[in-house]
């Protein structure tokens, strides 16, 4: 028997995706999912089922609808990031901060034995941590926290978040946690296999040639290319192999924006490429704008597209976006690696699958 799960904050379902599919986990089945972006929705329903609703979570978590919150064993998910981000300038008063809280009521409501927190590794130092524990506690559950490195479980990507795992202290003894790296980037010291890189994930793939996303079979109908202008085009070919924007500064400065010469320190991945040896740099929303990151082919003169950014987080190519071009970015650099939540997922399923032994 598969445990169910809910996935609150869900977008696409890169988390359910590590959960319930046969390739991942496979110990576990969606019976509800949440998430107020629709187009995010549309692509959970193509991959997972109609049991997915697009709505903002405070109205599932008002009285009103009690009845409609299903029965679960587990709920899963990431209230919004931004209001813990560094990327964030101005944290405090940011109302995204207190979407855990009905996040803990519809645990409450479905009768889950464990819940699974996802977030940006500021949540662990964040005021609200501690909030949210204390809330655990007075439901009735024993939590503890930590911080992942998705590439150590097999995920293409050094992505960093947080985890909060809660379980029902009258259900449970203990849960083991966190998993056990599955891979390393020292694999002669550790006997793991090694990261997966964006050699293993991207290189068999062609050079785009289409401007749009295309109704072909997958990895081709989301390997498209932009259309750069003269410029751009030159400022990718001002930068080396692993190079970001400083080789831009030094090799073509005419080209180079003032602020960037102005700016004489600061971030290393700007404007930067991929290298084929190592994981990816966290994927982000705006992948596809090399001034954003590191997000510049390894060789080709080009930012990556959205199918590479897709392998590089981890997603299949049967696995199925749909939206614009955008919003097809937006579900996949808001996803989690769907190899480190499987890595979370064989943890808690042992736990499930001893407790449901014992009932029995």
């Amino acid at each position: 028997m598969k445990h169910k799960l809910i996935d609150l904050f869900s977008g696409c379902g890169g988390m359910t995706l590590g959960f319930v599919h046969p390739d991942y986990c496979g110990r576990f089945e969606s019976v509800f999912a949440l998430d107020n972006d629709q187009a995010a929705v549309n692509s959970y329903i193509a991959n997972f089922g109609s049991h997915a609703v697009c709505d903002d979570i405070e109205n599932w978590a008002s009285g009103g609808l009690v009845g409609q919150v299903p029965e679960a064993d587990i709920v899963i998910g990431g209230p919004p990031c931004q209001g813990f981000s560094l990327l964030n300038k101005k944290r405090k008063g940011d109302h995204r901060r207190a979407l855990w809280e009905p996040y803990m009521d519809i645990v409450a409501m479905s009768g889950a034995r464990v819940f699974v927190i996802e977030n940006v590794q500021g949540l662990l130092k964040a005021d609200e941590k501690k909030e949210i524990v204390k809330r655990a506690e007075k439901l009735g559950f024993k939590t503890t926290s930590a911080l992942l490195n998705a590439a150590d479980y097999g995920a293409p990507q050094t992505r960093k978040r947080a985890f909060i795992v809660g379980w029902k202290m009258s259900a449970f003894d203990v849960v083991s946690f966190p998993p056990k790296p599955t891979h390393s980037s020292d694999p002669e010291r550790t006997g793991l296999p090694r990261w997966r890189t964006v050699a293993d994930m991207i290189s068999d793939l062609p050079a785009p040639e289409e401007f749009e996303i295309r109704n072909v079979p997958a990895p081709l109908n989301l390997h498209f290319r932009r259309n750069p202008t003269s410029k751009s085009l030159k400022r990718y070919k001002a930068v080396p192999p692993g190079g970001n924007r400083f080789d831009l500064q030094r090799n073509a400065p005419e080209i180079t924006p003032p602020c960037w010469i102005r700016k004489t320190s600061g971030g290393t991945d700007l404007f930067g490429r991929l290298w084929w040896d190592r994981p990816s740099v966290t994927i982000r929303t705006e992948f596809f704008k090399p001034e954003k990151g590191r997000y510049l082919h390894p060789e080709q003169h080009r930012p990556i597209t959205h199918r590479e950014a897709a392998r590089l987080m981890g997603f299949p190519d049967h696995f199925i976006f749909t939206g614009t071009k955008i919003e097809v970015a937006r579900q996949i650099g808001n996803a989690v690696p769907p190899d480190l939540a499987a890595a979370v997922a064989r943890t808690i399923a042992d736990v499930l699958d001893m407790r449901t032994r014992k009932a029995a």
